[in-house]
């Protein structure tokens, strides 16, 4: 008999980051079993010898003996990823015992010193103090991305940003006074090359760039970056159709296909309308059946749900939308069971917070571009994005690339700070 709960687990596996269960799973023996010590016995409490102090110092004994024991498992789950990478480097990742425990793992491109992050999150946090709550999702997530920056720092040769709720909230510019400009331009100034890859579409016209970028690139005026500097900032928008680079006098100039390696967009104009012909019927389709407030907006290699002024869709809608459109286009070329980026026309069909858009091509296609412009490695390339669900847009990044999965400009900033001491620290 199917249960409500495995009913419901299927329903929300769209929700789900296969390895941050697996590890929120291993962390709830030490909670459940030894995140409240046992209390002295009363006999123990009567005696003359135990007092107030006394007690106080056993159960700070036993909080540290937890801690250790989530220290253990994050040792032993750092073990399986260096296990599950010598696997990859052997063409037998399958194998792996991490693989066969999370059977959708994906590629590792560095070590991940889980333990070492671990307790400099929990130095800040607490998590392994805690009685009544367990090691959250965003707990793990925010181990992992500390790992991972810890990881690639020695490497770092390319970082690449989502922008909405990334660098900016959703819908916004890119302000004057946005405290992450001082940290994007400590990247260029120590020859680190920094990316905006946003699905945002205006085709060839930089000025709609500047603008909602213009708090940044006024930034680089005001510290007077040289011209070797400006020269390693990009943005690519349309997910991976419209590249620009910044120049001397901190404008963007608009790089034509022909001026950098674009094979990746093998695609023809045809092919791409007939593609966004498919997702705009199956998104007028969603509109009419779930009686939506939104209207279609067609873009050249873009096609987009947006609720009309003053109203709101639930995210459910959205997604809703997003996994319509999904499955629509793979059934379209033939390959129902595949991912969006392993068919002849990739493409990302992404709820977008407010929105649901389908782009051709997507950023895995855009880092690739840039990393094949710039000569930078897996192992040496960082995607922060906020879109890592199978709905977003971000996703796709983790097989060309290292991640920092974050949820809005406020954890960039801290992700980038702590980028900044681990720099610091090997400079010294």
């Amino acid at each position: 008999m199917t249960s409500q709960y495995r009913v419901n687990y299927h329903l929300r596996a769209h929700k789900r980051d296969t390895l941050i269960e697996f590890i929120k799973g291993m962390l709830l023996t030490p909670f459940v079993l030894h995140a409240q010590p046992q209390p002295l016995s009363e006999s123990e409490q009567q005696a003359k010898h135990v007092h107030l102090n006394l007690h106080r110092h056993y159960t700070e004994e036993a909080q540290e003996a937890n801690t250790q024991r989530y220290a253990e498992i994050f040792s032993n789950i750092e073990d399986l990823i260096s296990e599950h990478r010598e696997f990859q480097h052997q063409g037998i990742g399958g194998y792996s015992r991490l693989a066969r425990l999370v059977p959708s793992i994906g590629t590792f491109f560095t070590h991940l010193p889980l333990q070492q992050a671990f307790r400099r999150v929990d130095q800040r946090d607490r998590i392994s103090r805690r009685k009544h709550v367990p090691p959250s999702f965003n707990d793990v997530r925010r181990i992992l991305n500390i790992a991972q920056v810890m990881a690639i720092a020695p490497d770092l040769q390319l970082v690449t940003f989502d922008g909405d709720m990334t660098l900016y909230a959703d819908g916004q510019n890119f302000e004057q006074d946005n405290e992450l400009t001082h940290l994007l331009i400590s990247l260029l100034r120590r020859r680190i090359c920094v990316a905006i890859v946003t699905a945002a579409g205006y085709g060839s016209d930089a000025p709609r760039y500047e603008h909602r970028l213009s708090g940044l690139l006024k930034g680089f005026a005001q510290e007077r970056l040289t011209p070797e500097e400006v020269g390693q900032f990009y943005v690519l928008g349309g997910e991976c159709n419209f590249l620009f680079r910044c120049n001397p006098a901190y404008r963007l100039d608009y790089v034509e296909d022909s001026q950098y390696p674009s094979s990746l967009r093998s695609w023809t104009d045809p092919q791409v309308q007939q593609l966004l012909d498919v997702a705009e019927r199956e998104l007028a389709d969603c509109v009419r059946r779930m009686s939506l407030n939104a209207e279609i907006l067609r873009k050249p290699r873009a096609v987009g749900l947006v609720p009309q002024a003053q109203q709101q869709l639930t995210r459910e809608q959205l997604d809703e939308c997003a996994l319509s459109s999904q499955f629509a286009l793979l059934k379209f070329q033939g390959s129902p069971k595949a991912q969006p980026g392993d068919v002849p026309i990739p493409f990302c069909a992404f709820n977008g917070g407010n929105d649901c858009w389908v782009d051709i091509g997507n950023k895995l296609i855009g880092v690739r571009i840039l990393q094949n412009m710039l000569g930078a490695g897996p192992q040496s390339t960082l995607h922060v994005g906020d879109q890592f669900l199978s709905t977003g847009n971000d996703i796709s990044t983790r097989t060309a690339c290292c991640t920092c999965w974050i949820i809005n400009p406020q954890e960039t900033q801290s992700m980038l700070n702590e980028l900044e001491l681990v720099l610091s620290a090997r400079e010294d």
